[in-house]
């Protein structure tokens, strides 16, 4: 099984739609709305063309996942960072390790695109699998109540969250 990973245009758009529709269907800690997220940032100014990458084995889209701009507040001090949601695996795909890829790569293009984190809202027995801790640790919370074990960030370039504490303010089209 041969996997490339490259960066979405908008020919996969509405494939993109379904993959992600499909992916979360099942899944009892989702509304089922993230393909309307999706296409919400993409309009939005937070959204970063680099970092919506899909996964394509045989010439079908069967992963996708964005990073977006977020900040992080902290009185008047506010730090800039990215958003993981979604990454999105065709139920048929999961378990073969392709959502770990798409994760990867999207730090490693993030962190070359000059980001230095990823706040994340999700399964705390896998995103630590990639370095992700709880972002209490860092000094960061969400702006909503959740499980703290689910709120997660991981700093892609040393100390990059060094300094860095307050509340996270997701752009508005995360509420919407």
């Amino acid at each position: 099984m041969e996997l490339t990973i490259r960066k979405e245009n908008p020919d996969d758009f509405k494939m993109v739609f379904n993959l992600i529709e499909k992916a979360f269907e099942n899944e009892p800690m989702s509304d089922q709305k993230e393909q309307f997220l999706v296409e919400r940032l993409r309009k939005s100014n937070v959204f970063v063309p680099d970092l919506s990458m899909v996964a394509i084995i045989e010439n079908k889209i069967v992963g996708h996942i964005l990073l977006t701009k977020l900040k992080i507040k902290n009185g008047q001090n506010e730090f800039d960072s990215l958003a993981l949601a979604p990454v999105s695996v065709l139920p048929e795909y999961q378990g073969k390790g392709i959502g770990g890829m798409l994760i990867k790569e999207a730090h490693k293009k993030a962190k070359e695109l000059g980001f230095h984190s990823v706040i994340l809202l999700g399964h705390e027995k896998y995103y630590p699998k990639f370095g992700y801790k709880k972002a209490k640790l860092f000094g960061i919370e969400l702006p909503f109540e959740v499980p703290k074990e689910n709120c997660m960030a991981i700093e892609l370039t040393e100390n990059g969250l060094k300094n860095v504490s307050g509340t996270v303010e997701y752009p508005k089209e995360f509420s919407e």
